[in-house]
Order: C-alpha cells, then structure tokens, then sequence
C-alpha cells in the first residue's frame, strides 16, 4: 500500500446531480476533472440513469465510482463520490440535500416546484459541499444559511422574529428616503 492511498482526503464528492424523470439534468455540480467536458458529463448521466431509474437499490457501483441515489416523484438526486468512499458518508450528504430541498419546497419535491427554488437550492447545495468537500450535514443549519428571504414565505408561514425584522427593515427603508 502506497502512502498516497493511506492517506484519507476531504475531496470525498466527485459530483452530484438531479435529474428528471426521463434522465435530464436539472442541476449537476462536477468537482474534479473525471468527466471534463460537459458531453462527457451528459453521458454520464444518461448511463447513471439508466441503470438506476427502475431499480429499488440506493447504491450503485458504475465507471468505477460509487455513487448513492434516490428519487422522489420526478426528481432523482444522485451524490457521486470514488471507488474507495465510504458509502455512508455519501448517503449522509445525499440525505442532507434531499432533506435541506424537501424543506426549501416545503415537502413539495417535485420538478416545477424545483425549478421555482433553483437559486435557493444552489445555495443550499454550495452550503453542503465545496469543491468536493463536504461542508455541512444538517438540513436544519444548512436552511437556516441560505436564509430564504421572508418575503417569499407567506405571512401566515413567517416566525414572529421574520415579521418583526421584516417591519424594522421596511421602517428603517423608509425613514432613509
């Protein structure tokens, strides 16, 4: 065994992708150069989804990577990390994105609703990992960063604290004009 392989790496992600139900991406982040062109990405997801999209697993070994999955209605989100990652490790993340989008969509994890929190599912995604690394593993901490702005959520839905804040900000907004 080579010192090289000894040595445990924080770049644990190689990608991680969601993808609709007949295999197209919706998001896709790559962190490493394993697929270098966004062709070689396309192909990759087509085969990923593929050989995932009628089976019940929740791990799959493909191109020499281990790659943890679920699906929901019409979305499949997919953590890809190396051959030799820890499958836990990788479901942990893929839990916490699943779980951090369920509460950004309000459990309403579907494609349409995706596509009208993309921003906030971007961010919520650059809170969990970075560059490969995996930032963050809680879906509570990992919603509370990306601080869905309190205009968004209705008054019926926002914490006396947002609605407080809320009327301090458009008071101070006024007063400056």
């Amino acid at each position: 065994m080579d010192s090289s392989s000894a040595l445990a790496s924080l770049y644990t992600v190689k990608a991680v992708a969601i993808l609709d139900n007949d295999g197209e991406r919706l998001l896709a982040k790559y962190y490493d150069d394993t697929f270098a062109t966004t062709k070689e990405q396309k192909a990759f997801e087509k085969n990923l989804f593929n050989k995932t999209h009628r089976a019940n697993a929740e791990i799959i070994m493909l191109d020499g990577m281990t790659i943890v999955y679920r699906s929901n209605v019409d979305l499949y989100f997919y953590v890809i990390g190396g051959s030799t990652e820890n499958e836990l490790i990788l479901v942990s993340v893929l839990n916490c994105l699943y779980d951090t989008v369920s509460q950004i969509l309000r459990k309403n994890v579907e494609k349409k609703a995706l596509f009208d929190h993309l921003d906030s599912i971007i961010l919520a995604l650059d809170e969990i990992i970075d560059e490969g690394i995996i930032l963050e593993a809680d879906p509570s901490s990992v919603v509370q960063k990306v601080a869905l702005r309190g205009d968004d959520v209705p008054l019926s839905e926002q914490t006396m604290t947002q609605v407080l804040q809320s009327a301090r900000d458009q008071l101070k907004w006024s007063l400056l004009k």
